[in-house]
């Protein structure tokens, strides 16, 4: 297994924690049906680490019905943020667990359908009345069969019932943005059942679960952590020798380094395609290697096993410069924070140098062995969202064709012939059931061009939607080299008959520098005239990476006054000539 803590550093860590200030914060539930000493610890202890303040609740030994159901419980007083409700298989079944041949067929089927409507109503009833994330655990499926070899020829057979449980969860809470299912039993099958039920432990206090594993399960749910709060990592960077393939390439020449089907290439082949995968989900790919740049480059193009091509590489840093100075390079050339970074690299020197010298960002501890490395990036959970959107799957041909925009930037004689020349466009949509998903993903991921870096979850966007009292809409922007996607939001709140309050504003990162903003706010000021507001009220909240929106509302003419700002509408507002807005 891979390296983890043992329990024992998690839970003495946590006791130092008490006073310590922390750059986000969340509030964790968990109830289970069994005893899961450590889990609480290890948590806080992991998100700690991640300058996140975890406040944790645990509820009482197999009370996760109650506490559900009595709408006074501490679990309701504790208002989470996310609760992780953890039913085991032993529990979910009862009797039918040992004995499930004590009844017919049609019985356990009957008593399957009726589980699941006991679990959808507790998910129901939990959500209605939190705004919680509910995330629900999967079960186990035992190794063994009281029918033993015949289970597989059994009438709706012991197997059968939990495969039906997990299915009927995935099936019944798939469109709701609120409840997710864990897959617990993928936790056990990749560990192993027997090392993880520790059965001694269970009969003397139904823990269920070896303390051993206890870190590793908090290791899975920190996952939903991660995506809740919009912290997944945007960007994998990799070296090239030794990594995306064997051997280096200035020695061993195009057609001796490892890359291939048969051992030991199909090592480095396994690798990207794990990387690929990721990149199809909206990871972004870049290089950064010491190395010739026509050599690496032959190998990525005309290379017959490379599975990743240069168009999959939103930047490429192939020179003889150190490594730190070409991952500041990457993240100009990305527009995207240093901590978005991840470093893949196989020479030990060059992870510790980036350790040292750039700390923010995660420099992978890369196994000596290659066929390792698909492994290690799955387990890993820094690239966690709640939610893929379209623009998620196009993010990498977006980086491609942002490639082209700085290139024709560059040849440009000026920023504003630049500008003119684009053929920018800023289509505005309302927030509806297809534009919602990216909404919420913007406000919890926009850091940098975000005025007050409020966060908001779907159900959050869709409630203020619904509400009279706020307009919410989002920007796409296309030009001659292609679609950005949705990367402008905007969130109003009608104060009065007279005044609007931009409750939020913001801009992806990769549409920073092209005065959209400003056609954003110029449809906004048009929207509020023609409800007859007066005046456009606004606040800027700074926080540790929002400076780049700093100068925003005085640069459009808004005036400060106390700890707000605000723009008289009886001053015409001019959207630059080059913009066209448009709303859809």
């Amino acid at each position: 297994m891979a390296e983890e803590r043992e329990l024992s550093y998690y839970i003495n860590k946590a006791s130092e924690l008490v006073g310590k200030n922390f750059e986000k914060k969340i509030r964790i539930g968990i109830i289970s049906s069994f005893t899961i000493n450590g889990l609480e610890e290890s948590i806080r202890v992991k998100l700690a680490e991640k300058n996140i303040d975890c406040v944790t609740y645990v509820g009482g030994y197999n009370q996760y019905n109650q506490e559900i159901l009595n709408q006074e419980s501490n679990l309701y007083k504790f208002s989470p943020n996310i609760t992780f409700l953890i039913i085991d298989t032993r529990s979910i079944l009862g009797e039918l667990f040992n004995l499930p041949y004590s009844v017919s067929a049609l019985e356990r089927k009957n008593f399957v359908e009726k589980k699941l409507k006991e679990i959808q109503n507790l998910a129901n009833t939990f959500t209605d009345k939190t705004k919680s994330k509910l995330i629900i655990a999967n079960f186990d499926i035992p190794t063994y069969s009281p029918y033993g070899i015949f289970e597989t020829k059994t009438d709706y057979g012991f197997h059968k019932m939990i495969e039906d449980l997990n299915r009927g969860l995935i099936n019944d809470f798939k469109i709701s943005d609120l409840i997710y299912i864990y897959d617990f039993n993928g936790f056990i099958s990749r560990y192993g059942g027997d090392n993880i039920f520790d059965y001694k432990q269970f009969l003397f206090g139904d823990m269920k679960i070896s303390l051993d594993y206890i870190p590793y399960l908090a290791n899975d749910l920190m996952g939903y952590v991660i995506g809740y709060l919009g912290l997944s990592k945007k960007c994998v960077v990799l070296d090239l020798d030794n990594t995306l393939w064997g051997g280096v390439i200035g020695e061993d020449g195009f057609n001796d380094i490892k890359l291939g089907p048969e051992p030991p290439g199909n090592a480095y082949l396994e690798f990207q395609l794990v990387l690929l995968s990721l990149y199809q989900r909206g990871i972004i790919l870049a290089i950064n290697s010491k190395n010739n740049y026509d050599d690496a480059l032959k190998v990525i193009e005309e290379h017959p096993y490379m599975i990743l091509r240069k168009e999959n590489f939103a930047s490429m840093k192939i020179n003889w410069n150190d490594k730190v100075s070409n991952m500041k390079a990457i993240a100009n050339d990305l527009n995207i924070g240093i901590d978005s970074l991840v470093f893949f690299d196989d020479d030990p020197v060059n992870r510790e140098f980036m350790r040292l010298n750039m700390p923010q960002i995660l420099t992978v501890d890369v196994p000596q062995d290659p066929s390792q490395y698909a492994q290690t990036i799955k387990k890993m959970n820094g690239f966690s969202v709640m939610k893929i959107t379209d623009e998620d799957t196009q993010r990498g041909k977006m980086y491609l064709e942002q490639s082209k925009r700085n290139d024709f930037e560059q040849s440009a004689p000026d920023l504003e012939s630049f500008l003119k020349n684009l053929d920018l466009k800023v289509l505005i949509k309302n927030a509806n059931e297809f534009t919602i998903p990216r909404i919420s993903q913007l406000t919890l991921k926009t850091n940098q061009f975000n005025l007050t870096t409020k966060r908001y979850q779907e159900s959050d966007i869709k409630k203020l939607s619904e509400d009279d009292k706020y307009v919410i809409g989002c920007a796409q922007v296309k030009d001659k080299f292609g679609d950005n996607g949705i990367t402008g939001v905007f969130i109003i709140q009608k104060e009065n008959s007279k005044e609007w309050f931009i409750d939020t504003f913001l801009l992806s990162c990769r549409i920073m520098g092209r005065e959209v903003e400003k056609g954003m706010l110029g449809y906004i000021m048009n929207k509020a005239k023609e409800n007859g507001v007066e005046q456009i009220k606004a606040q800027f909240i700074p926080s540790q990476k929002n400076k780049p929106i700093e100068d925003f509302l005085p640069n459009c003419g808004f005036q400060k006054d106390g700890d707000f700002w605000f723009y008289s509408l009886k001053t015409q507002f001019t959207i630059p000539e080059y913009l066209t807005v448009r709303v859809e």
